[in-house]
């Protein structure tokens, strides 16, 4: 068993064992045996960093073993500059969910914890297949954590969100699988992405196909018009659901395009760009301004996300190194900020039991280490240059610019409607006066929250001072995917 096996199934392996053998009556037990469920998962990760060679394209780590040896399907894994950080991004972001939701979560802490170590293995393992129909298997098999992850630990209306959020990813994914069989058939029976990525096709068939892929990511991005399903779940998941969904989940369509619509059907992404890029200008412009006029925290990030990973589907669409590496430091930066705001909001409503802005009012009064906190991340969703928001915006602003100065205008402008519905809740929700008693009554973080925010912190500040570590590993790899993309239209 390689490194990436480990990665996958060391969470997974956890989860199991805590579904079949943890009990309410011994919740301080499965809390600890999470986390270092979750700490050796992250650990096995390192290694992939450490070993991993920045000079060359080529899919490191590789396994291949055969796994349904009639239909030719292969328990092939791999990864390269562009899926490396992912990687590493998962394993973190369960390790900080397992401690935000130790005190916070009271029953079923085992199947709660539980569910978020198998979802961490499965979206790994989204990460490092090479293979399609596996592929498929770890995409939707995701669906099936968090689907239980909000229907049974979500809010009010938690039934029908966990529906929408099912449905609305699954039947965009069932095109995906009729596209995979039919590259399978015109493949001469192979679901190898290598060999898929070498096909010829003709402009109609490619089409097809991205429009096909299309279906399945824009929906798990999510892009604008089908981004309505997001706010939805986002209100009635649990803290933690909202933090992996928005840090990991989101970036599974994102990274889907890049793994398949862009090479697979190169001449179909170029004919299409021009909407792909329409589609992302209505997500950071259109979607900022609704988000000025939320009134619930949590819906008004969610909107915020819809923006942000409009950046990054920007950035891929326009066929220049810095913009498509700008989405991916994008999607990582986005990881860290987005999981650290659903988890801040968490830390208020476990105290007040409210998301709504008006229910809060002075909070750096009674608050002042968390308020600390939730500033430094708010200026990091709002891209201020030093933190992790900045890097991958600034990027794709300066690729969109280069390709066409109207449209980089535009993805500016974003910038502008983000930091306007961020601080305009900042200021509503921590400064002035204490507003009721409600926040008379709040007490600062405790030691555990505090880990987790620092967590958070240190990574968005490091990625922000010092973001080469990622874009060294991803550079060889984009510009290998552009050249491909470039030489196939050629041809």
């Amino acid at each position: 068993m390689g490194l990436l096996s480990l990665a996958i199934w060391t969470p997974i392996a956890f989860g199991v064992v805590l579904l079949a053998l943890g009990r309410d009556d011994q919740a301080k037990v499965v809390r600890w045996f999470a986390l270092v469920g979750a700490l050796v998962s992250f650990l096995l990760t390192l290694p992939l960093y450490t070993r991993f060679d920045t000079a060359t394209a080529a899919m490191q780590f590789v396994e291949n073993t055969p796994w349904i040896e009639r239909f030719n399907v292969q328990y092939h894994l791999g990864v390269d500059g562009i899926s490396l950080w992912f990687v590493l991004l998962t394993a973190f972001i369960n390790v900080v969910v397992v401690i935000a939701g130790w005190e916070v979560i009271t029953r079923r802490v085992n199947q709660y914890m539980g569910a978020f170590l198998i979802l961490s293995g499965l979206m790994i393992g989204v990460f490092c297949t090479l293979d399609g129909l596996l592929f498929y298997v770890f995409f939707e098999a995701t669906l099936i954590p968090m689907y239980l992850i909000i229907g049974i630990w979500g809010g009010p209306n938690k039934i029908y969100a966990a529906f929408k959020f099912f449905l609305y990813t699954l039947l965009g994914s069932l095109l995906m699988l009729v596209a995979l069989i039919f590259l399978y058939t015109k493949s001469g029976g192979s679901f190898d992405l290598a060999v898929w990525h070498a096909m010829r096709l003709d402009g109609t068939t490619q089409t097809l196909l991205f429009f096909a892929f299309f279906a399945a990511f824009a929906v798990k991005v999510p892009m604008w018009p089908v981004h309505t399903w997001l706010p939805d779940v986002h209100v009635e998941a649990p803290t933690g659901g909202s933090a992996v969904l928005a840090a990991i989940m989101l970036k599974l369509g994102a990274y889907g395009f890049l793994r398949f619509s862009l090479p697979i059907a190169p001449d179909a992404a170029h004919e299409w760009a021009w909407l792909m890029i329409a589609l992302s200008l209505i997500a950071v412009v259109y979607v900022g301004l609704v988000g000025m006029v939320q009134e619930d925290m949590k819906i008004l990030v969610a909107y915020s996300s819809v923006a942000h990973m409009g950046f990054v589907t920007l950035g891929f669409f326009i066929f220049i190194d810095l913009g498509v590496s700008g989405g991916l430091v994008q999607m990582i930066a986005h990881g860290f900020v987005s999981g650290a705001m659903f988890l801040s909001i968490g830390v208020l409503y476990d105290r007040v039991h409210s998301r709504e802005i008006a229910s809060y009012g002075g909070v750096v009064n009674t608050m002042p280490k968390f308020t600390a906190f939730a500033l430094f991340f708010a200026m990091a969703n709002c891209g201020l240059p030093g933190t992790a928001g900045f890097v991958g915006e600034w990027m794709v602003i300066l690729a969109a610019v280069k390709f066409n100065f109207w449209v980089g205008f535009a993805a500016a402008s974003a910038l502008i409607f983000g930091a306007a519905y961020t601080l305009w809740m900042f200021k509503r929700v921590y400064l002035g006066p204490v507003a009721n008693e409600r926040v008379k009554a709040l007490v600062d973080i405790n030691a555990r929250e505090f880990l987790m925010l620092s967590l958070l912190a240190g990574a968005v500040l490091w990625m922000g001072v010092h973001p080469k570590p990622f874009t060294d590993v991803m550079d060889v790899s984009v510009a290998q995917l552009l050249k491909h993309v470039a030489v196939s239209k050629l041809n």
